[in-house]
């Protein structure tokens, strides 16, 4: 989650919202990414999927399973979507996120039992500091 900060706080020197992601699998990293919609023009630019293709790339398959994503904010629909799709095993987020929350805080995409697939998740990791430079972004926009 350590890095994960470190590629939300990259994000947000490019002036995009501060979320980071990680994608481990074996104990190695195989992905990760940062917000870049704005900087990419990209509506799917979002630090999840970014690990998730980088990831799907250096291993050669769209899915993943045995991996899991480290991310500074819980995953949003399009995220979820994603991350389930590629058989993501576990999802290990920092901030909730109370607007479009995918994983337990507005719905709960990654462990509904009408998909195919469910992830185990975890919140709250390292969540005051994912939180506070939410906050801290979101306020400099005020």
């Amino acid at each position: 989650m350590r890095r994960a900060l470190d590629l939300a706080r990259t994000a947000e020197r490019d002036g995009e919202v501060p979320v980071g992601a990680v994608l481990v699998r074996d104990g190695a990293v195989i992905g990760e990414g940062f917000n870049a919609p704005v900087t990419r023009h990209d509506p799917s630019g979002h630090a999840e999927i970014l690990a998730l293709r980088a990831a799907g790339e250096a291993a050669g398959n769209y899915r993943l399973p045995g991996s899991t994503l480290y991310v500074t904010l819980e995953p949003c629909p399009m995220c979820a979507g994603a991350i389930v799709h590629a058989r993501v095993q576990r999802v290990v987020f920092g901030a909730p996120d109370p607007k479009s929350g995918a994983a337990g805080t507005v719905m709960d995409l990654l462990r509904s039992p009408d998909l195919n697939h469910r992830c185990e998740v975890e919140g709250g990791v390292l969540a005051e500091e994912a939180g506070g430079l939410l906050r801290a972004f979101f306020r400099s926009r005020r």
